[in-house]
């Protein structure tokens, strides 16, 4: 089994409870509160800008054949996904430029950037990100919800572009083959991270459903 594939069988139960998040839930049924959405927008756009800085650290000590795979993700997600956070911040009237980090964004921004100051480490650390988003997006399209800018939301991280991406991530790492028991230790962080960033600033917080 390679580590990636492992990850991904470790990942899945914390998975599973983003799937079942107050805030994921509502996403696909398209009747998530807007200021709750507004909220969560603000908050992975401060995270995005600073998900570039983690691609760019890592930049630096990539071997050769990894340097234009990090250039593209980095691309990918100042364009695409920070792109998609500009144009819905106007929909849903949020503040991009005014908002502050809230404590789990400010845990996980640190938690990478720390992380990358080793490369096999920073890799793994920032997979959950990339792999929970396009597995989250698959999942969600199956149903998509009929609300058109969740749907919008929902298309950004099923695209079959993302995925390869993602993918490209997850073979970088097999490659790179960082120590077996640390990389787990810093993906199932990643990945509690990824379930702690859905209780938004100003969510009641709701039982979690296992």
């Amino acid at each position: 089994m390679t580590l990636s594939v492992e990850l991904h069988a470790i990942g899945r139960p914390l998975l599973d409870a983003q799937l079942a998040h107050p805030v994921v839930a509502g996403i696909q049924r398209g009747d998530l509160d807007e200021s709750v959405f507004r909220s969560w927008l603000e908050q992975d756009y401060l995270f995005l800008v600073n998900y570039v800085r983690v691609f760019s650290r890592l930049a630096w000590q990539a071997p050769d054949n990894h340097l234009e795979d990090l250039v593209d993700l980095a691309h990918s997600t100042w364009h695409d996904e920070l792109d998609l956070h500009r144009a819905l911040s106007a929909e849903f009237h949020a503040d991009l430029g005014g908002a502050e980090m809230g404590p789990a964004c400010a845990a996980y921004t640190a938690f990478l950037l720390d992380s990358a100051a080793s490369y096999g480490e920073g890799l793994v650390a920032l997979y959950p990100c990339m792999w929970g988003y396009s597995t989250l997006g698959q999942i969600l399209a199956r149903n998509p919800p009929a609300e058109p800018r969740y749907r919008r939301w929902v298309d950004t991280y099923a695209d079959p572009a993302f995925a390869a991406l993602t993918e490209r991530i997850a073979f970088m790492i097999d490659e790179v083959s960082p120590d077996r028991a640390r990389a787990v230790a810093f993906f199932t962080e990643g990945m509690r991270h990824e379930l702690a960033f859905w209780d938004v600033p100003g969510l009641t917080p709701q039982p979690v459903q296992r």
